[in-house]
């Protein structure tokens, strides 16, 4: 795998088999053609990859100039391949700060948000359960992480009919790429009190 685009276009993402999947190359192009038609650029934009695995997402979105990028992981040798991916990049000099969090994402999301956060990409092994995206994406709008114009894709396995979205947000649209599919959501729009 490699950076699609932005000042470390071109560099090498590395793998670990055995503890992750990562999303594709025609997904990840997809996606990142979506977010750049979404927000016009990645200037300003904070990132959030949650479940990050080679930590591709975080740091393609790294390269092509996003302000904030955090990476969860809680995999070891996961971990480990973040940090030697985001080494990798290092001297592209992204003009964004990068950090990366070695703790299981529902313990991330219990602590005070670190940033309002643009976009989300949220990306569970697919043995993961429906209920555990579902607590994440509760923990996630209770929690104070979105931005009010926050967009939030969550991958799963194609065989998965739908994602079911929580009180708070509203579904968008998917898109299947073989054997993922990438599920949209944002914000629902609070109704106005009647007064």
């Amino acid at each position: 795998m490699r950076i699609i685009a932005g000042s470390a276009k071109g560099r090498n993402i590395s793998s670990v088999a055995s503890s992750t999947r990562p999303t594709s190359d025609r997904a990840r192009e997809a996606l990142f053609s979506t977010l750049t038609s979404e927000f016009g650029g990645f200037e300003n934009l904070n990132i959030l990859d949650l479940y990050a695995g080679t930590g591709a997402i975080a740091l393609e979105s790294l390269s092509r100039g996003a302000a904030i990028v955090h990476a969860v992981e809680k995999d070891d040798q996961a971990q480990k391949s973040i940090t030697l991916n985001y080494d990798g990049i290092k001297s592209a000099q992204c003009p964004g700060v990068f950090h990366l969090y070695g703790m299981s994402v529902h313990r991330f999301l219990q602590d005070p948000a670190p940033a309002k956060y643009h976009f989300i990409y949220i990306d569970p092994p697919y043995e993961v359960e429906d209920l555990d995206v579902i607590e994440t994406l509760i923990q996630l709008h209770d929690g104070g992480f979105l931005d009010e114009q926050a967009l939030i894709a969550v991958e799963r396995n194609s065989r998965v009919k739908e994602i079911s979205w929580p009180a708070g947000y509203v579904a968008l649209r998917e898109k299947n790429y073989g054997q993922a599919t990438i599920f949209y959501g944002a914000l629902a729009e609070i109704e106005p009190a009647n007064g």
